[in-house]
């Protein structure tokens, strides 16, 4: 029997490969000459990059960037196995959690660390980037990135406008002169999970722009910004972005990459079971499992779960989901091609006994092992 794991890790809690473990030994209990083949998956955010420099046998690159309010700090990329591509999780950079709850503000800060991440990676070799644009402090639809690779931009009377949202307002003049050259060799494909436009009623700022710390005066401002912004987008460079799915994503970086990177958006979870080939992995697999720590109605809308049910229809290969708790709405999977669903728990516990690592190992391997039980009086061997 072969059986692939791709599952993603429970957030907080334990991590995709960690998971993969217990499920192996959860089976190897049953059918101890089981072949086990597992990756690490993750949905273009938190995890991404791990996840693809594990299955690739890449290796992780640290370097000092600006944060969001522009303080030096330490962050993280992966260069895959191939050592050509790159990936970058933009958050490690610009991401929430980097500015204090009192210092929020999407007006003041930037995505220029981003940008120090692509320069570093183009100066080690890399002309393929992939790019997770999730959990962003940050509305200046790219305008920092841009900066920091070199664009310029300029006010009426010819100054350099600044960082942040607040800064797009002021734009009048787009100068690439300076740009570094070599990203005109690079082709960029950017994770993407939302439809979002740049800007209007569900754009960047009225839908994200309160959890970043953005004011209803404020959120008004940053959406004014952004339209001007794309308008001269369209006048200046042709480029016709602000209502393509996807382009309000982060802050609208995502417009800021289609405008100048010419990148391609596309799902997490497709853009990393591309690079792994998942669907020539599971062509001779008897089962796929995956899960994640809460399968919910959202699970179904672009997620991990969602993504490798797609991949298993196709290839005809039954699909086992589990996780820590899995609600009723979840049943809708089922319709996506979700073979069955199993919740992990057995008896109420605690909240903080559910985030145990340890824990969570444990429920995990007897889960698994009771589920192939089943498997295996159902197969008569």
């Amino acid at each position: 029997m072969k059986v692939v794991v791709a599952i993603d890790s429970f957030k907080g809690c334990i991590g995709s490969r960690a998971l993969s473990l217990c499920v192996e030994e959860g089976i190897r209990v049953v059918y101890p000459d089981v072949v086990v083949e597992a990756y690490e998956v993750a949905d273009g955010g938190e995890g991404t990059v791990q996840a693809m420099v594990e299955n690739t046998h890449g290796k992780i690159i640290t370097c000092h960037v600006h944060d969001p309010l522009m303080q030096k700090i330490e962050a993280a990329y992966g260069i895959l196995g191939n050592g050509k591509t790159a990936v970058i999780e933009m958050a490690t950079a610009a991401g929430l959690p980097l500015v204090p709850a009192n210092l929020r503000n999407p007006r003041v800060t930037t995505t220029y660390g981003v940008g120090e991440l692509i320069k570093d990676a183009l100066a080690r070799g890399c002309r393929e980037f992939i790019v997770g644009i999730g959990g962003s402090a940050t509305n200046d639809a790219g305008l920092g990135m841009l900066q920091a690779l070199g664009f310029r931009f300029f006010d009426e009377a010819g100054n350099d406008v600044g960082l942040g949202g607040d800064a797009l307002g002021k734009v009048a003049r787009i100068d690439s002169t300076l740009a570094m050259p070599l990203l005109k060799e690079s082709h960029f494909t950017v994770a993407c999970d939302v439809d979002n436009p740049m800007y209007g009623e569900r754009g960047a700022a009225h839908i994200y722009g309160k959890q970043k710390g953005a004011s209803s005066e404020d959120i008004l401002i940053l959406d004014a910004n952004v339209k001007h912004f794309a308008e001269l987008l369209e006048q200046q460079l042709d480029k016709k972005v602000a209502h393509i799915a996807g382009s309000g994503a982060a802050g609208a970086l995502g417009g800021g990459f289609l405008a100048f990177l010419n990148a391609s958006l596309q799902p997490g979870i497709d853009m990393v079971l591309d690079t792994i080939h998942f669907e020539e992995c599971i062509k001779d697999a008897q089962f796929v499992i995956t899960g994640e720590g809460k399968i919910d109605a959202q699970s179904a809308m672009g997620k991990v779960i969602s993504g490798i049910a797609k991949r298993c229809v196709k290839q005809k290969v039954p699909l086992l989901a589990f996780a820590g708790h899995v609600e009723e709405s979840a049943k809708a999977l089922h319709e996506d091609g979700v073979t069955a669903l199993f919740s992990i728990m057995h008896a109420p516990i605690s909240l903080e006994e559910a985030m145990c690592e340890d824990k969570t190992k444990v429920l995990m391997k007897q889960a698994v092992e009771e589920v192939f039980r089943v498997i295996k009086v159902a197969k008569g061997k």
